[in-house]
């Protein structure tokens, strides 16, 4: 174990040192401190392992590594748990409500833990999607020293000699639905999807989130790329542990890396890789806690100038472990750098983004990453449209498919339930478009995915249809969808005066959505549902619109 630092960069002092502080060292000598572990700097050490989860359930064991490396650098490791609520598992169900909502609860969390003992620093050990942005969101929030472990990806499953992720698990529950497969290929392709510990293997939203914190200077380059089960993921857990105390030494806050150049290099990363629209929403609420003014148009923007060059699922060809194979995250970033799409910018690793990226190697024949002069996709992942359905904006998914126009009738339901239902009765048409509102982050409350619908539209082969709502999408889903509908119908937004049958035209060069009818005229009616109680009923009262993040706390004015 290296020396202690000085007290210059210890604000753990205020709890450690001085005869008046005695009481509290007698609490932390039971807890494991000796004498000169009170000179150290103190690193929390924030968790979100669960057993309920491959996503998160190997974060305990990766811990240790993250401890032994705060411990070498001279540090002495503070362990947390918080939270983890699993897309994967509650979609589709009530306790889907609960997964946006885990975000906010998460990066309290953090906060309390870590201001409540005055630590130096932090590692935030992460795999589940909201507890990615959560982890930036606390940094931000709090302006100290600390940095991002993400868990890493999945491998992928092996069925009937193809491999598969968890997409095509939900793709099959539709098919399953149509009869098009019986209930024992059904029990096949759940059995063989998830082989082990990891996120969902595509650029789904916990990738997507991965590789944006790298990008942004979070996370320190090629330590998220790593899969959760390969054998150098305890090095790199070692070295962030390493990175955290090297911070706090330095005097490197969070906030220094969360700048709007490093957002706006996210949003670029996230369009080329082709990632999940869920990105706009924890972007944006990254740059409130950080007081960074960076909107949901800075993040158009980003999609407008890069096109696609992953060509990764859900709507290209692989996983986010080729990605790894193929020359991982800093080959991308260096796509990027040589093209000038993103800036250069300081990371949690010491060296800049560029002198990351120069290090990049690219595999031999790899066909994952590709580059701007033969694009996977000529436009950008997403984009923000507005009109008289979304005044304050929605985004639109364009990975996966080339559409500029749909037009068509609306198919109007008050849940995701009843939505889901139409489609597994076989109710939902080629030419319709499917409105699914009150599920927005207050309606819901929490905005739910769609995950569910979509997969089964895929799955039963309906193509041609549109979706639109207030609530949101899973990385995992694909087609022409647009979420994030704001006003959202819980609040009087258009979209609860659509009524069935009324003609909507989608023009995504244009950026709009627009009804074929005087709205604003009409009444509407909220179907009566059971109030929401305790942290329901608290992020109901508190949420901002999908527009602004989906955030829950007063943030300081934006520079």
């Amino acid at each position: 174990m290296s020396e202690p630092s000085s007290p210059a960069n210890r604000r753990s002092s205020v709890v450690t040192s001085g005869a008046n502080r005695a009481a509290a060292r007698s609490y932390l000598r039971a807890a494991g401190m000796g004498d000169g572990d009170f000179e150290r700097p103190m690193i929390a050490v924030v968790n979100t392992w669960s057993s309920v989860t491959p996503c998160n359930m190997h974060l305990g064991d990766l811990a240790e590594h993250v401890r032994r490396g705060v411990r070498d650098a001279g540090g002495f490791p503070i362990d947390f748990n918080t939270i983890v609520v699993t897309d994967g598992i509650s979609m589709g169900t009530p306790g889907m409500k609960a997964s946006l909502i885990s975000r906010e609860i998460i990066a309290d969390s953090i906060e309390l833990a870590v201001q409540g003992h005055q630590l130096d620093g932090v590692v935030c050990i992460v795999g589940c999607d909201k507890t990615i942005p959560a982890a930036a969101m606390a940094l931000a929030r709090m302006d100290l020293p600390g940095l991002v472990l993400y868990g890493g990806t999945i491998m992928a499953g092996l069925h009937a000699g193809k491999e598969i992720s968890i997409q095509d698990v939900f793709e099959a529950i539709g098919a399953h639905g149509a009869g098009s497969i019986g209930d024992a290929e059904l029990k096949a392709v759940e059995s063989a999807a998830c082989p082990g510990a990891g996120a969902c293997g595509g650029q789904f939203t916990a990738n997507t989130m991965a590789m944006a914190l790298t990008v942004m200077g979070l996370s320190p380059m090629g330590a998220n790329d790593v899969p959760a089960v390969h054998k150098d993921k305890p090095t790199e857990a070692a070295r962030c542990g390493r990175l955290a105390v090297e911070l706090v030494k330095s005097g490197a806050n969070a906030r220094q890396f969360v700048t709007r150049d490093a957002l706006m290099n996210a949003a670029v990363a996230v369009s080329a890789s082709g990632g999940s629209t869920n990105a706009v929403l924890h972007l944006t609420a990254i740059a409130a806690e950080a007081g960074v003014q960076f909107s949901i148009e800075d993040c158009h923007a980003a999609c407008a100038a890069t096109p696609v060059i992953c060509d990764l699922k859900p709507g290209g060809r692989f996983l986010a472990s080729h990605l790894f194979l193929a020359g991982g995250t800093r080959l991308v970033t260096k796509r990027l750098a040589d093209a000038g799409k993103i800036a250069d910018a300081p990371t949690v690793s010491g060296k800049t983004l560029f002198a990351e990226a120069a290090e990049a190697t690219e595999a031999k024949g790899q066909e994952v990453v590709t580059d701007f002069t033969r694009p996977v996709m000529a436009r950008g992942s997403y984009a923000v449209l507005y009109g008289n359905v979304a005044p304050d904006g929605a985004v639109i998914k364009l990975a996966g498919h080339e559409i500029a126009q749909f037009e068509g009738p609306a198919r109007v339901f008050d849940s995701e339930d009843a939505a889901f239902a139409a489609v597994q009765a076989g109710a939902i048409n080629e030419g319709d478009v499917i409105v699914i509102r009150y599920e927005g982050p207050k309606g819901g409350p929490g905005m739910r995915e769609m995950l569910q619908v979509t997969a089964a539209l895929k799955g039963r082969g309906v193509k041609d249809v549109a979706l639109i709502t207030d609530g949101r999408f899973s990385g995992a889903s694909y087609g022409f969808v647009i979420g994030h509908v704001a006003p959202e119908a819980a609040i009087g937004g258009p979209i609860a005066r659509i009524r069935e049958g009324d003609v909507i035209r989608v023009d995504v060069p244009a950026r709009r959505i627009d009804v074929n009818a005087d709205i604003a005229k009409r009444s509407f009616a909220p179907p009566v549902r059971p109030a929401p109680v305790g942290a329901f009923a608290k992020y109901a009262a508190l949420v901002s619109s999908a527009s602004k993040g989906a955030v829950t706390i007063p943030t300081q004015e934006a520079k």
